[in-house]
């Protein structure tokens, strides 16, 4: 029997203003990607689920707050991705993130190697307003393929995602909620 393939259908919507075309169900992160449109992440991996665990990607689809990495593009989506308040929203998170984890980027090793050390630099972190936590958590070389040191962790759940995707099962998962969590 002979396989014929369909077209994809593209779906039109619209980001900050302008119209975007791209094919229908594309993840937001690409889609806007395909159109001149950066949503910056730290969660999402193309070929790994969307998870939408670290916020970074938050963007306003039909006026809600979302994760942009969870979204599927489709007809009429009017997406909110530059705004003054989702850019201070996203500034926010990154704050939170560095001040949880021992995240010293003028002296980190990484320097420039760093999608988060990117990412603070390019939403003009110089200093938090948060308190740095200083939280001492352990370090896990154990797993074949990965280092787990919670103590630069964001709780992104990409590692844990990454595993489970190429091997089949979870090898670590993470327990609590919050800076609790490990």
């Amino acid at each position: 029997m002979l396989k014929t393939e369909l077209p994809m259908k593209n779906s039109s919507f619209i980001i900050d203003g302008r119209v975007c075309t791209a094919e229908k169900g594309l993840n937001l992160i690409e889609a806007a990607k395909q159109n001149g449109v950066f949503i910056p992440t730290l969660c999402h991996f193309k070929h790994l689920n969307p998870l939408g665990t670290c916020r970074v990607c938050t963007v306003k689809l039909n006026g809600k707050a979302v994760a942009g990495c969870t979204i599927h593009v489709a007809d009429e989506m009017d997406i909110e991705v530059n705004t003054s308040e989702l850019l201070n929203t996203r500034k926010a998170i990154l704050e939170m993130m560095f001040v949880e984890g021992n995240h010293f980027c003028p002296s980190c090793e990484k320097s420039g190697d760093c999608q988060m050390q990117n990412l603070g630099y390019e939403t003009g972190i110089k200093f938090t307003r948060f308190p740095h936590l200083f939280i001492d958590r352990i370090t896990d070389a154990r797993p074949e393929r990965i280092v787990v040191n919670q103590n630069r962790c964001i709780k992104c759940r990409r590692c844990i995602e990454e595993v489970k995707t190429y091997d089949g099962y979870t090898v670590f998962n993470s327990i609590n909620k919050g800076n609790k969590t490990i």
